[in-house]
């Protein structure tokens, strides 16, 4: 090709060329995210214990009861009490469930007459938004000793199964991207699609991804939540284990909805592609786009419903915004891979598909961005938590790549409308200027054509020779045609801009995934702690603790006077008052506490005070396990979607 030749783009080379870069780009991308992820960050987290890490107590325990930020799901060895020699010092029952009010606790009982010494608990649960969680500490009776228990280092939710994992999981959003991208596209842009195998294709492979990924996060759900070997993936009686859980439900019915999603592709490739009459292919367009919607929608809610959307606050809300969320991500990013692969392996198709995928994709990111800043309100919450936490940084990294896309889907825009405008133009030119070369082709083609067409009339000759030609004719047509599209800049423009978008849509795919295994910034800086401590009181004697708050809602000011006596410790008596912005007792739907000593990792300690009378509640036996500067946060809920945690510091002991 000489310098001064136009660039086609769709040179065997090229394409090759530009898909292995894509598909390197691909490898790299997930590589690194599945590296750098870890163990997934839980939705819930280990709030308290009774006897606290670290403890030491005079006489043995009844039992040791574990308190969560969270509901989650327990088995009968989720919580095991292990004595100084590695035996079991519980009574093996399994958890009891002890949660009351808005306080999620399971204790287990121990044996009677435990020795002194050092003992172990250590625990694994699964959290409401189907993450593992998992811990361990210890606690001794009457003094410390050597102990031959090795506390877990791993968490749960890692190692090569949680690899495995991590990549099926990754591997059936994309699958259903493109799945339920590729079917909308040809429903919406490209009618004609339904009849081209590379389309055809796309989707397929869309629905096998998806479909092997999910069989594959079903088989290894029990031993990613579990024991992390392989070889329990066909453990029985641990695939019942998983079915009665809330994740595993959602798989099954995502398969169950696969096979629905099947018939579907069926009947878009085959009975709908071969119709030919406008008023029936209009009619079964409108049967396939209600029923596939419905499909579609049913397995996005299969995430909806066992991930973060299905736990926290506003969950009523959440789940069919998350729907939504999801069914807007594949119309846009699938159906822009749809539309590279039909712009790279069927340059046929006309400018009118491509201006309608431009005003799905619109629609498609307005979605994005209404349900977008919701689920960032209900996530995060705070502009710390934006800043200060993983998740919120994951979602700048996301909300910047949206940017970048959108940015570069601008220059599509652009090669669009050029496109539009100039595709009369282009073809009248291009057949001006190759019109004596075409004519002169056809002309040789149809002498070419006519002598053996005459020989093998009069002769006889098999019919296959005369198969052959034809396809020799058919291709030296469809070769020409192709040399006239591919000379068009304009095209080959809006080729590269949309690869430039999909390659950046893979790492927003990415990084999107990313997000549902991390702890919500709402969550981590409730945990944390929330807003900066207060100046300490005086050291000494009754704590006495006066802080403000603000919900943010309607009735939603107001102080917390915090008393805790004697101040030191051992046991105290807790009392607090709640005054609203008039200065009347002011009673609300839920208050709690927790303390913790961060010189020394301890705590949170959970406090739920009883209500005593308009606002005022109140806690005895409040144990304070050693003296220091304490921070006492107070989390205060004034409505269903209103709360706000204070803290203060405070010297006890």
């Amino acid at each position: 090709m000489s310098a001064a030749a136009p660039y086609s783009g769709t040179s065997p080379i090229r394409r090759s060329v530009a898909a292995a870069l894509l598909a390197a780009l691909v490898s790299l991308v997930f590589g690194l995210l599945l590296a750098g992820a870890g163990p997934a960050s839980a939705h819930a987290a280990l709030t308290g214990s009774d006897p606290q890490d670290g403890a030491v107590v005079d006489t043995a325990p009844e039992e040791v009861t574990l308190s969560f930020s969270e509901t989650i799901a327990v088995g009968d060895d989720s919580i095991r009490v292990l004595d100084p020699s590695g035996k079991r010092a519980d009574t093996e029952a399994g958890p009891r469930d002890l949660s009351e009010g808005g306080t999620v606790r399971y204790g287990v009982a121990l044996h009677s007459g435990l020795p002194d010494g050092t003992y172990t608990v250590a625990w694994q649960a699964v959290s409401a938004d189907s993450h593992p969680i998992s811990g361990a500490f210890t606690f001794s009776i009457g003094a410390p000793s050597e102990t031959t228990v090795a506390v877990p280092s791993r968490a749960a939710g890692g190692g090569p199964v949680s690899l495995v994992y991590d990549i099926a999981r990754y591997a059936a959003y994309g699958g259903f991207v493109v799945l339920v991208g590729g079917s909308a596209f040809v429903l919406i842009c490209w009618r004609r699609g339904a009849a081209v195998p590379p389309m055809q294709r796309l989707v397929v492979r869309g629905w096998l991804t998806l479909t092997a990924a999910t069989l594959a996060m079903l088989l290894l759900r029990y031993p990613y939540t579990g024991s992390g070997k392989f070889a329990d993936a066909f453990d029985l009686t641990g695939l019942q284990s998983v079915l009665d859980t809330k994740p595993g439900a959602a798989l099954v019915s995502r398969l169950l909805l696969l096979g629905a999603a099947a018939l579907f592709i069926a009947v878009l490739f085959g009975t709908y592609a071969q119709r030919e009459d406008e008023q029936e292919k209009k009619d079964l367009t409108f049967g396939l786009a209600v029923g596939g919607g419905v499909v579609a929608a049913g397995i996005a809610a299969t995430w909806a419903m066992s991930e973060h959307a299905s736990t926290g606050i506003q969950t009523g809300i959440a789940m069919p915004v998350d729907v939504l969320h999801l069914l807007a991500v594949a119309a846009w990013l699938g159906g822009l891979a749809a539309l590279l692969m039909a712009l790279y392996r069927a340059p046929d198709i006309g400018s009118a598909a491509v201006r309608r995928f431009s005003a799905v994709a619109f629609v498609s990111v307005v979605v994005l961005a209404a349900t977008g800043i919701y689920q960032s309100w209900r996530q995060v919450g705070s502009w710390s938590a934006l800043t200060g936490t993983r998740y919120g940084q994951l979602l700048i990294l996301k909300v910047a790549l949206i940017a970048v896309l959108l940015a570069v889907a601008w220059f599509s825009r652009r090669w669009t409308g050029r496109l539009t405008d100039t595709a009369a133009s282009t073809s009248t030119a291009a057949s001006a200027k190759n019109g004596e070369e075409n004519e002169a082709a056809e002309n040789a083609g149809a002498e070419e054509d006519a002598a053996p067409s005459s020989v093998e009339a009069s002769d006889g000759v098999a019919p296959e020779r005369a198969a052959q030609l034809a396809r020799q004719r058919a291709l030296l047509t469809a070769t020409k045609k192709k040399r006239i599209r591919d000379a068009d800049p304009e095209r080959s423009g809006l080729r590269r801009s949309v690869l430039a978008e999909a390659t950046v849509a893979v790492v927003l795919l990415a990084v999107t995934t990313m997000l549902t295994s991390t702890e919500p910034g709402r969550t981590e800086e409730e945990a944390a702690g929330g807003a900066t401590a207060a100046t300490a009181p005086a050291a000494g004697g009754p704590v006495n603790l006066s802080m403000p708050f603000d919900t943010g809602g309607r009735n939603g000011k107001g102080t917390v006077r915090v008393d805790l006596e004697p101040g030191r410790t051992g046991s105290n008596d807790l009392h607090v008052w709640i005054d609203g912005g008039d200065g009347e007792p002011m009673d609300v739907p839920e208050l709690r506490l927790a303390l913790t000593l961060e010189a020394k990792d301890i705590g949170p300690l959970p406090v739920v005070p009883d209500r005593l009378a308009e606002g005022h509640w109140s806690a005895s036996g409040v144990r304070i396990p050693m003296a220091g500067d304490w921070k006492v946060d107070v989390t205060v809920r004034t409505s269903d979607i209103d709360q706000v945690t204070i803290n203060e510091n405070a010297k006890i002991g």
